[in-house]
């Protein structure tokens, strides 16, 4: 079917509506944090792809970090093994972790690589042990009792302690596009799984990111009717958590964009990553799709 004049209209104002953002983050790193329902469905997966390599070409340096929570759990599954959460955070055995190693890795990022290099991008695999990027340490959860506070061992949980980019700018001026799996390496050479949104945050922050995207199954930041908070500052954010209405899963999320634009990153966002093409919504347009955190 040949092309309107109302179609040739809209795609020339979208283009228009583009070219400030791209000059404005022309030669910027942005971080995005890629999970959720967009790594399950197809085509958004290859919107996601297509979306990264664009940024690429004409001149922005994306950096991918991805989860895996769903994918981990089907193959713990298909092998009889049991998922025991604790305040969301997986409890992680010595026979979990070489799941978890495999799964975040080896399929899920290879998947990703694969899937943007069919669209035109030079994408390259990592994970935190490479290069040494991500230090870890074992993350111990502390609970309150009534009369204690009881000290919980998740296992080969950890969090972060020092990041060390080299290997990661060294690939953006490459014109490459690093994609990271979040899995770090203690001293001892113990291997962690860590959450990916505290990754996506900390190496934002290491990186100077000019922005974060976090690419979640929820539009952003709802209030009490459900409806989406398309802007906010961190004096905000904090009013909402205090009155409630910021709780449960968006709470380490929010809190990840807070600590990302409270030590340099200009802006963050907390987008549906179930919208095709969000992340070049967020990034080359004027309203996007999700919340922006600002400081």
């Amino acid at each position: 079917m040949p092309e309107t004049k109302f179609d040739i209209d809209i795609s020339a104002h979208v283009l228009a509506e583009a070219l400030p953002y791209i000059r404005r983050f022309h030669g910027k790193t942005i971080v995005i944090k890629y999970g959720g329902n967009a790594m399950s469905d197809k085509q958004l997966k290859l919107g996601f792809a297509r979306d990264v390599a664009l940024m690429k070409l004409v001149g922005i340096h994306p950096v991918v970090v991805h989860g895996g929570g769903p994918q981990i759990g089907n193959l713990l599954s298909k092998i009889g093994k049991t998922t025991e959460f604790v305040e969301g955070l997986r409890v992680t055995d010595s026979e979990t972790i070489d799941i978890v190693e495999m799964v975040l890795g080896g399929l899920v990022n290879k998947e990703i690589v694969a899937l943007i290099n069919s669209q035109g991008g030079r994408a390259v695999g990592l994970s935190g042990k490479d290069g040494e990027l991500i230090r870890a340490q074992k993350l111990f959860l502390q609970q309150r009792g009534s009369d204690s506070e009881e000290i919980i061992d998740i296992g080969h949980v950890g969090e972060i302690k020092t990041i060390n980019p080299t290997v990661v700018e060294i690939l953006d001026q490459g014109g490459f596009i690093p994609v990271v799996a979040p899995i770090g390496i203690g001293e001892d050479g113990t291997t962690y799984n860590i959450n990916a949104d505290t990754v996506a945050g900390k190496l934002a922050v290491t990186l100077k990111a000019e922005k974060l995207i976090l690419l979640t199954n929820t539009p952003g930041v709802l209030d009490q009717e459900g409806q989406l908070m398309t802007s906010l500052t961190c004096t905000e954010v904090d009013s909402l958590i205090q009155a409630g209405i910021i709780a449960d899963g968006m709470l380490p999320k929010v809190r990840c964009a807070m600590d990302a634009v409270s030590n340099g990153v200009a802006s963050a966002t907390i987008s549906d990553g179930q919208v095709h093409h969000a992340t070049l919504l967020e990034t080359l347009t004027d309203k996007g799709v999700g919340t922006l955190i600002c400081p």
